[in-house]
């Protein structure tokens, strides 16, 4: 009765091992094919642009073309500027980008060449003709715009939607962070300055002179950097004639003009600006235009810029 009381349990038992591998193998295949699932939908992803369409990705883009060199320069921040196929005239940082076809000066952009080389999507921008972008769409191809960003917080937006476009989430927050720390770095340098250096900004040389008022990006960029813009009390993109320069008279002036023979000579130069303190102490400085212009990666740098430019002794 023992034997055959041990062979009925081993019986069982053995039924209850076959049972449970079978119950292993289907789970197994119903698990893989769950994650099958899994991966195809993530595979196909939505982001919404800034003029609030929602746009379908069924794959990660291979091939992009940028309308506008500041999110150039976010592609290649992120990693992915190898997937651009097409650029504007002004794309030049990093030096990669200067390779890259150029379809568009940045205002107009040659529609027949972006459909000839069926990026997976284009990159555009909200300035300019807003029908202008209707012939890439009807041509089938993603078009995914970008407001011009005016502030540091637009910048840190742009580069979380390019990033969700280019399925790098993770890159995107890094990068933000990046930028946060460096602007947090200087501003740690100058946060002791108690009286702020008075400072006129000339993005325009003369005949037609113009400067940057508030709600523009270049206001943020003076602020983060402890100084004080003499014409903040103007709105946007303002155009000055000398005599207010003169009466500004500030402390230190900054020119981002790269296109005269020599912009600091030229303002040195300038009749009836003697007077200005600026002038009288050669506190006239260059500071790269496209890194303190772009509303791109590189605004930490821009800050780090002005704060040099004006306050050197702080930087030794």
């Amino acid at each position: 009765m023992k034997k055959v009381f041990n062979f009925q349990w081993l019986s069982v038992l053995l039924l209850a091992l076959v049972l449970a591998g079978c119950g292993t193998a289907e789970d197994t295949k119903n698990k893989d094919a769950s994650q099958d699932t899994q991966q195809a939908e993530k595979t196909s992803y939505k982001v919404t642009d800034d003029r609030g369409v929602e746009i379908e990705f069924k794959e990660v883009p291979k091939t992009v073309v940028s309308l506008q060199p500041s999110n150039t320069e976010i592609l290649f921040a992120l990693g992915v500027g190898d997937k651009i196929v097409g650029a504007t005239e002004y794309d030049t940082y990093p030096e990669e980008a200067q390779k890259i076809e150029r379809v568009s000066d940045t205002m107009n952009f040659n529609s027949e060449r972006i459909i000839a080389l069926k990026p997976d999507v284009v990159i555009a921008y909200t300035i300019g003709d807003k029908d202008a972008l209707k012939p890439l769409e009807d041509a089938g191809i993603k078009v995914f715009v970008i407001q011009s960003a005016t502030t540091f917080d637009d910048v840190y937006g742009d580069i979380e939607q390019i990033a969700a476009v280019m399925d790098v989430p993770d890159k995107g927050n890094k990068l933000n962070e990046e930028i946060k720390a460096k602007i947090a770095e200087v501003q740690t340098k100058v946060k002791d300055v108690k009286t702020p250096k008075n400072v006129y900004l000339e993005v325009s040389p003369k005949p037609d002179i113009y400067t940057a008022g508030s709600s523009t990006f270049q206001q943020e960029i003076l602020d983060a950097a402890n100084v004080n813009n003499v014409f903040s009390d103007l709105n946007s993109w303002a155009k000055v004639n000398e005599e207010d320069v003169i009466a500004k008279n500030p402390d230190v002036i900054l020119t981002t003009v790269n296109y005269t023979e020599d912009p600091i000579g030229e303002i040195l130069g300038r009749d009836g600006w003697n007077t200005v303190k600026a002038i009288q102490n050669k506190a006239v400085l260059s500071i790269d235009t496209d890194i303190s212009n772009r509303p791109g990666p590189r605004i930490g740098e821009a800050v780090e810029l002005v704060a040099k430019a004006v306050y050197p002794e702080l930087f030794k």
